[in-house]
């Protein structure tokens, strides 16, 4: 039996095409008033930083897909991607 190893798992959640992101639409106004003009758009997410230890990266980022699955993304209305850094 091998090791654990640490690795670090970078997490980056968004809402979906064509769900509404009433916070990305606040920031596009609110830059638009600070005068940056020409934003047509603006779609807000999250970054979700995970420290694990396992045994190797497949099995790091397995785990870490599981963890959104469950709990860190809405997967109804929001998609996500994993680095393993």
């Amino acid at each position: 039996m091998s090791a654990e190893q640490a690795f670090k798992a970078r997490v980056h959640v968004m809402l979906k095409d064509g769900v509404l992101d009433p916070q990305g639409e606040a920031v596009r106004h609110a830059l638009g008033g600070l005068g940056f003009e020409g934003v047509e758009a603006v779609r807000q997410g999250k970054v979700i930083e995970l420290d694990l230890t396992a045994a190797d990266a497949a099995t790091a980022e397995a785990r870490v897909r599981e963890m959104c699955e469950k709990l860190l993304a809405n997967t109804v209305i929001e998609k996500y991607s994993i680095e393993i850094v």
